[in-house]
């Protein structure tokens, strides 16, 4: 039986198990209880092994080299440990080993199962992993990660096994990543990357970090389409070989050694980049048309833009067409091509990347309803301070979010990414919404203006009515007057700050930082054989490297978010109250009719010998009395908000560029670029964090908000006898 008992062990069939585990009913009554229960133990070792086998045996076929690798590797291991103690048993039987056979002639069955036991959690555990390889299609990603995920088991065998054949499966994978990292290609069947370098979703494991993506699908874009466009210069052979040697040093299992590896081959890629494919007239290009279109440097262009919005909402109202009455993406990229008629954008070929996007889809625009429009009080203030989101801006120039989007083309992707674009949507909206509230702020003065001057012809200094009709009309119309005069104020103070504080002084800051880059590089021109390699530590470039001015440029965005208060969540909220104020305020001179006073003759004034003040009169003071009182109360906590964060931490951003280029900072102090030259390139990064206080210094210049308000308090604390 014993003879049996090993063949079966070793796969093949016998009449003691006819089906699957089971044991013969002929057999069992001749069998002790424990012969029996060591036998059904066995026979299941048995069958979970022959099931692996023929599961083996036809995934082996498979067109997935990931499955094949798997394969190979379960089979390998069971031929060198299991197998080989199939056979290493038998021997120690034939041999008459005393720790295995008995007096020398008798061999207990449960010595043999004790043998096995070992096998028990494996083949188990591999007989599951056959299952679900079998009930679908897996990808190499899905697959990696299934294979660490069950190694991490306290069971030791288990983990060993499964440890192994994930770093089969890794090995496999990356041989692929390696050829698109270092030659750009793809393979035919399971490639990790489609045709236009974008990472096929379930080809990279989790176990990799999105930084370690992003450079992935970074340098096999640049390296995969320098090869395809046939530029005349290709990657030297030389830092190819380094880039893969590095590679063949690490799997993705080992996240930090990994992402480190990474991150260094985008270093040197991007340098190399830098020096051969993607020059300074450029990204000299792309950072002028950016500022002129995102941070409305170019001003006449974006006036246009804004009242030509206007102006599409407003025949989208009025037209009766409910087919035509829709507001899409078309229309607005069509109003982008007509506000450029007549001013410097017209003939601009950067005008031609420019875009609008609605992510909500098309709208019909309806009139906005001052009963829903934001206007924050005293009491809800609070609550508005931590809700501040610098994405909500993007829905005031249209009234539903939109985003301004640049067309980003090989090879200025090399410099421009995802989170760089989002930090320039954030300013466009931002500063267009503050625009459009300027616009609207000025159109009620002038209609204010109009009004008074229609009205003094036919009254002169006086506002008719009654006397107490008329006291109440002039302080009607002085406070009016006030709240315009003061949003113009406010809205004329922190626009020339943001535009000439910030805008100007930093892109200047930039604009300097490349030029200064660019003596350099032509002074330091020399031929492309010999040009040092970046990798070589004991050679360093004269001028700076690809790595130095994205860094560069991220900082700039940082800078300019921090100078237009967008990463304080507080003073973010409170700009978009002031805004929502502003538009609610003109959106009510405008019904209107574009006066604060109502008609002597209007429905609702004083009739014929009626003493008093008007209902409508009333009713308009309420309205504007209390617009007046929380546009105060936003401006002194703007003030107050403003001047605690100098004394609380530099603003930082949550909107961290330079991450999307390094996997983190030690991994970038590993690089041998020398990134400390950027604080020397960078002078005045210092001079930038004094915004706040010049900002502090526009708004207080007359030290109307430092003072304390005299609202009565002073009296009552007076009469406490404090």
């Amino acid at each position: 039986m014993i003879a049996e008992v090993l063949l079966v062990l070793a796969g093949h069939s016998s009449s003691l198990f006819p089906v699957d585990h089971t044991l013969n009913k002929d057999i069992v009554p001749l069998l002790h209880p424990g012969e029996k229960q060591c036998l059904e133990s066995l026979g299941l070792v048995a069958y979970r092994y022959k099931k692996v086998k023929s599961s083996c045996s036809k995934l082996s076929r498979s067109s997935s080299r990931y499955i094949c690798a798997l394969c190979a590797s379960i089979s390998q291991i069971l031929k060198l440990e299991y197998e080989a103690l199939v056979v290493e048993t038998e021997a120690k039987v034939l041999a008459r080993d005393s720790l295995l056979v008995a007096s020398g002639a008798f061999v207990p069955m449960s010595s043999v199962r004790a043998t096995f036991a070992e096998w028990d959690a494996p083949l188990a555990a591999l007989s599951t992993l056959m299952d679900d390889l079998q009930s679908r299609e897996w990808k190499a990603g899905p697959l990696i990660d299934m294979l660490i995920s069950r190694s991490k088991t306290g069971v030791h065998r288990v983990a060993d096994i499964f440890s192994r054949l994930s770093v089969a499966v890794q090995i496999v994978w990356r041989s692929h990543l390696t050829a698109f990292l270092v030659h750009g290609s793809l393979a035919d069947l399971e490639p990790l990357a489609s045709g236009d370098y974008v990472l096929i979703e379930g080809s990279i494991p989790s176990c990799i970090t999105p930084a370690s993506c992003e450079s992935i699908a970074y340098v096999g874009r640049a390296i995969g389409t320098i090869k395809a466009v046939k530029w005349q210069q290709q990657l030297p052979r030389e830092l190819a070989a380094e880039h893969t040697r590095m590679l063949q040093g690490v799997l993705p299992e080992d996240q930090h050694a990994f992402d480190l590896a990474i991150s260094q081959i985008r270093i040197e890629v991007g340098e190399w980049l830098w020096h051969n494919v993607l020059t300074r007239k450029d990204i000299d290009g792309a950072v002028d048309s950016l500022a002129d279109y995102f941070l409305l440097r170019n001003g006449e262009f974006s006036l246009s833009l804004i009242r030509e919005i206007e102006r599409l909402k407003i025949s989208r109202l009025t037209n009766r067409a409910s087919t035509t009455s829709m507001i899409r993406e078309q229309d607005l990229n069509l109003a982008l091509l007509r506000a450029s008629l007549g001013t410097t954008a017209q003939h601009d070929p950067a005008l031609a990347r420019l875009r609008f996007h609605l992510p909500s889809g098309p709208l019909r625009p309806l009139l906005p309803s001052l009963a829903n429009l934001n206007k924050p009080g005293a009491s809800n203030l609070s609550t508005s301070i931590t809700s501040g989101d610098p994405s909500a801006f993007s829905s005031i120039l249209l009234g539903t979010p939109m985003t301004l989007l640049y067309t980003i083309e090989w090879p200025l992707d090399l410099f421009i990414g995802r989170s760089e674009m989002t930090a320039y949507g954030a300013l466009f909206s931002f500063l267009s919404s503050l625009r459009k509230a300027h616009i609207q702020i000025h159109t009620c003065w002038t209609a204010l203006s109009n009004a008074q001057r229609a009205r003094r012809k036919w009254t002169g200094l006086d506002e008719g009515g009654t006397s107490e009709d008329a006291e109440i009309r002039r302080q009607l119309l002085r406070r009016g007057w006030g709240i315009v005069r003061d949003m113009g104020w406010f809205l004329d103070t922190l626009f020339g700050y943001v535009m000439t504080d910030v805008i100007d002084v930093e892109y200047r800051k930039l604009k300097d930082m490349l030029s200064k880059e660019g003596v350099a590089s032509d002074q330091s021109s020399r031929p492309v054989d010999s040009t040092p390699l970046p990798h070589a530590p004991s050679q360093k470039s004269s001028h700076l490297d690809f790595t130095s001015i994205r860094t560069i440029h991220s900082n700039y965005l940082d800078r300019l978010l921090n100078g237009c208060l967008l990463t304080n969540p507080s003073l973010t909220s409170l700009l978009e109250s002031v805004i929502g104020t502003c538009e609610q305020f003109a959106a009510q001179v405008e019904r209107w009719g574009g006066d604060v006073l109502p008609a002597l003759l209007f429905e609702g004034s004083l009739r014929p010998g009626e003493a008093g003040v008007g209902d409508m009169v009333k009713e308009r003071w309420s309205t504007v009395a209390e617009i007046d009182k929380t546009l105060r109360n936003l401006f002194e906590l703007f003030y107050e908000q403003l001047n605690s964060s100098i004394s609380q931490q530099p603003l930082s951003s949550g909107h961290d560029n330079s991450k999307s280029f390094f996997a983190g900072v030690n991994v970038a102090n590993h690089s041998t670029v020398n990134l400390s030259r950027i604080k020397g390139l960078d002078k005045g990064i210092e001079h930038s964090q004094r915004h706040i206080e010049r900002l502090l210094l526009r708004l207080d210049f007359n030290g109307g908000l430092s003072k304390p308000r005299n609202d009565g308090t002073n009296e009552i604390l007076k009469e406490g006898g404090l």
